[in-house]
């Protein structure tokens, strides 16, 4: 799992740590395959959300795929605010009970293993 900046789709120095992590496996793995799944916070409407987390699928793939893997390996979809790991009741204010890392927690991608 890797984690995005409030309002941001670009890969942070940490996520490319992680990142260069699942591209060694990738990289040992020739034949897998990865959904990769991109969330936001709640705050911001349902559809900014949902159009940021295809930017952060999106950058994420771009990613890998700038390090030699193949895209027909990647697959991705944005899932906006629709799967929170941290429910912090922000619509339809957008004012949130949540600290600023419980917000952190729902802006991530995770990475689905779909065939080895």
């Amino acid at each position: 799992m890797i984690y995005f900046d409030l309002d941001k789709s670009n890969i942070r120095k940490e996520a490319a740590l992680d990142l260069a992590k699942i591209l060694d496996v990738l990289q040992q793995n020739p034949t897998m395959k990865i959904d990769i799944r991109s969330h936001t916070d709640c705050r911001q409407t349902a559809k900014y959300n949902l159009a940021l987390s295809e930017r952060r699928a999106q950058s994420t793939i771009a990613w890998l795929v700038s390090k030699g893997i193949d895209t027909s390996r990647l697959t991705g979809k944005g899932y906006g605010e629709s799967q929170l790991i941290n429910d912090c009741g922000c619509e339809p204010t957008n004012q949130s009970n949540c600290t600023e890392e419980q917000h952190q927690m729902n802006r991530r991608s995770e990475f689905i293993v779909t065939a080895l």
